[in-house]
């Protein structure tokens, strides 16, 4: 992992630490560990920092632990090619059904819905949450469907939190979708309140129509477009939340 060093002897002198504090330290740690492997010399580090030398993943933990870095923060200090920030916001989908309990994807969750969403009764008119201090990307918005609002049932129960991509606000046509399970949900406002469904536009696009799920007991509403109701943007994801 060449590259590194003068951020690491950065790093270190920021820790005020000393390349022998640091031996002793990183020995310390090889016991507790039981595996010498993870021990850093005074005179391989001082190499490191200055010649730019290669460095392992062992050693690379070590110091993450004596300088007290997540794992977020030492991928930082790796260079990049110019132009190209490290992308560590991603987290890869397992192929099989987990229970989280820790790690980034149980983080991501977090994010995505918080416990109170859990807990919390539904409002009783769909509504768009205010934005906290959660690190969801700019873009996106949560909402609630109202328990009054049964326009998607029994597909998306009242009450279900939807993650909102306010950059996505185009209706699409016919041709792109096949079923109710890949055609675009959008969330949207108009002057009274907040509403989510399935669209519609007519030839001129001066007519929406909020189409409900084929199963449920609603029945369709219109608006004209852009001056009685506008697109908040298109629902990315679904949580369920079953009614007892």
């Amino acid at each position: 992992m060449a590259g590194i060093g003068n951020k690491l002897r950065e790093t270190r002198v920021r820790w005020q630490l000393t390349l022998r504090e640091v031996e002793d330290r990183s020995s310390r740690l090889a016991q507790q560990w039981d595996n010498p492997a993870y021990r850093i010399s005074a005179s391989w580090l001082d190499r490191v920092e200055r010649e730019d030398r290669g460095l392992s993943a062992t050693k690379l933990i070590v110091l993450a632990v004596i300088y007290g870095l997540t794992a977020e923060q030492m991928i930082a200090l790796c260079p990049t090619p110019p132009g190209k920030p490290h992308q560590i916001d991603h987290v890869s989908a397992p192929n099989a059904t987990l229970l989280l309990s820790q790690g980034p994807l149980e983080e991501r969750a977090r994010v995505l819905l918080p416990d109170t969403f859990l807990s919390d009764a539904p409002p009783p008119e769909t509504t768009l949450l205010t934005t906290g201090s959660e690190s969801l990307p700019a873009q996106f918005r949560r909402g609630v469907i109202g328990c009054r609002d049964r326009m998607l049932e029994p597909m998306i129960p009242a009450g279900s939190v939807v993650l909102i991509d306010t950059q996505k606000r185009a209706i699409a046509n016919r041709k792109q979708w096949t079923n109710e399970f890949n055609r675009p949900i959008y969330f949207l406002i108009t002057r009274t309140e907040y509403v989510a469904g399935f669209c519609e536009l007519d030839r001129d696009a001066e007519w929406l129509t909020l189409v409900p799920h084929p199963l449920s007991y609603e029945s369709s509403k219109r608006w004209r477009f852009k001056k009685e109701i506008e697109v908040v943007g298109t629902v990315a994801a679904v949580f369920l939340r079953r009614q007892n």
